[in-house]
């Protein structure tokens, strides 16, 4: 769990379910990329298909929204196909699509080799979480998984 004084208090409190199994900060603090790059291992840029000039990037050709199907074709780019669950697999790669009840997509995490997920939070760290804890009234709930095969 993090002890990182009131913004640790303020993770917590949008995502409660943190503390319910414990999480691990990965990261520091940047505002350089957010989480749907992040899924998309990509560490250098801030996706956002509303804003998608400087310093803002959207995959070209992709629908500009915050839809499951625009962001199942973002990353149908980089190898991603829609998949029945979040189960570790062997050999693959996998995101969760999170999104609020009215479908707006609101964040993505990738899973680590070892089952557990990975999410950078906004401009906050990055951190190793299981896949709902940040369920919830900030993010809503896992709507898609997509896998591709491993990249090695």
């Amino acid at each position: 769990m993090a002890t990182d004084g009131r913004l640790a208090f303020y993770k917590e409190n949008q995502f409660p379910n943190l503390l319910a199994t414990g999480y691990r900060i990965t990261s520091p603090i940047t505002p350089a990329y957010n989480c749907f790059a992040w899924a998309a291992e990509q560490n250098d840029r801030w996706w956002n298909p509303l804003e998608p000039t400087n310093p803002y990037y959207w995959i070209d050709g992709v629908s500009a929204e915050l839809t499951i199907a625009a962001f199942i074709q973002a990353y149908a780019t980089f190898g991603y196909v829609p998949c029945e669950d979040a189960t570790l697999e062997t050999g693959f790669d996998k995101i969760a699509l999170y999104a609020k009840s009215d479908g707006e997509v609101t964040h993505a995490a990738r899973q680590l080799p070892n089952g557990k997920w990975m999410s950078k939070l906004g401009r906050w760290e990055d951190i190793e979480h299981e896949l709902e804890e940040l369920c919830g009234e900030f993010y809503g709930t896992v709507q898609q998984v997509l896998k591709r095969s491993r990249q090695e």
